[in-house]
């Protein structure tokens, strides 16, 4: 799955510390769903598109296969 968290995170100035603490998870998972290393679960999902106001399929893509 690909992802926009990098983009929506920097657009609002934000560290991944900060999102982090947002979203009430380590710096480490942000970091982990920025680089494509691990897909979130949908709560937290749903979380961050709450965090950034958007919906989850504006965030999150499936890989083409």
């Amino acid at each position: 799955m690909t992802n926009r968290v990098q983009e929506l995170r920097l657009a609002r100035g934000w560290t991944q510390a900060r999102l982090a603490e947002e979203l009430d998870v380590s710096r480490q998972t942000i970091y982990a769903i920025e680089s494509g290393r691990f897909d979130p679960s949908l709560p937290l999902a749903f979380a961050i598109a709450r965090c950034f106001g958007l919906r989850i399929e504006e965030i999150f893509t499936p890989n083409q296969a």
